[in-house]
């Protein structure tokens, strides 16, 4: 049986990390990493032994290139992404501090990844799909939006499961007056989100239970919310609850989140998981609860290397780092 692919529709894009420091603790050098969030996960899934699509646009210039190498490398079906001459690849340099965590400084706009439109959908882009993995990244420019919940839409009618990671970036918003409302047009469509905790903190401004009342109303039926080594938690629709997770030493946290999303939306797909037996799939709890331990176990070897399509985990590595944990 052919495994259905799932297919991430977004950003690639070049992280820099620091190499060194000088006597006043600037960094020396930058090395160039393949990434970007949705590139990311479609390199987790295939590492993970999944069928993996990535589809947006890339830049006809040498980074571009460089990026279309890197997925193909990685064992990711590029036949959706689309090459343009109109903008460059986007650049994201990436700071890490003392314990690991990363902020970024973005040399983007226009670039590639933001040219990508409705009509660049191929007409068979959501036949076949298990799942359609977006994120907000892809909504902050209004025609982007529309190409995502389009996207998103399409993909629901197939029923395939459709995922939605928040992946906040403060700068790609500051000529938004307020975002919040382009993110609930996303968070409307999807079935299941990944928020971290500092995220769900940014939208639930008039608290957690009035947020959860409003996701609620819309299409989806399970939230994720991770917190770096504190346990995570879940939510549906009538339950919630919350696991432990593994304990990492923090090297570098630039991939950590969708590693866990590639890790989630896997173990899915390798359990026939779809849009019509979600519900059940929630409300089996063990099933439910090792699925995201599956996916916990993948952030935390993720945070132990440096790099992000570099530092994605094979089965095997996950396998076996769960086998020696409790």
């Amino acid at each position: 049986m052919t495994m259905r692919p799932i297919l991430c529709f977004g950003e690639a894009l070049i992280d820099f990390h620091p190499e060194g420091t000088d006597d006043h603790g600037f960094s020396r050098a930058y090395v160039p990493f393949a990434g970007g969030g949705q590139a990311n996960v479609a390199v987790a899934v295939a590492r993970l032994g999944g069928a993996a699509q990535f589809c947006g646009m890339l830049s006809e210039d040498r980074f571009g290139d460089f990026l279309l190498d890197c997925l193909q490398r990685a064992g990711v079906d590029t036949r959706q992404v689309v090459r343009t001459a109109d903008a460059p690849t986007a650049l994201a340099f990436v700071q890490l501090d003392a314990h690991g965590e990363r902020s970024f400084s973005f040399y983007r706009p226009p670039s590639a990844d933001m040219l990508f439109r409705s009509e660049h959908f191929r007409d068979d882009a959501f036949d076949d799909i298990a799942l359609l993995h977006v994120c907000s990244l892809s909504m902050s420019e209004p025609e982007l939006a529309e190409a995502t919940r389009e996207g998103m839409r399409r993909a629901a009618a197939t029923h395939a499961l459709v995922s939605f990671d928040l992946n906040l970036r403060p700068a790609r918003w500051d000529h938004h007056d307020d975002p919040r409302p382009v993110m609930w047009s996303g968070l409307d469509l999807a079935d299941v989100i990944k928020l971290s905790a500092e995220e769900l903190d940014y939208l639930a401004v008039d608290g957690e239970e009035a947020f959860l009342e409003r996701l609620w109303q819309g299409r989806p039926r399970l939230l994720v919310v991770t917190d770096g080594a504190a346990p995570l938690r879940w939510f549906a629709r009538d339950a919630e609850g919350e696991l432990p997770v593994f304990d990492s030493t923090v090297v570098d946290s630039t991939a950590a989140g969708d590693a866990f999303v590639a890790g989630l939306l896997q173990r899915l797909v390798d359990q026939d998981i779809d849009a019509r037996n979600f519900d059940a799939f929630i409300t089996a709890l063990p099933q439910l609860h090792a699925t995201l331990r599956y996916a916990a176990a993948c952030g935390a070897i993720t945070v132990t290397r440096r790099g992000s399509f570099a530092a994605m985990p094979t089965a095997q590595e996950v396998e076996t780092y769960m086998d020696v944990r409790p």
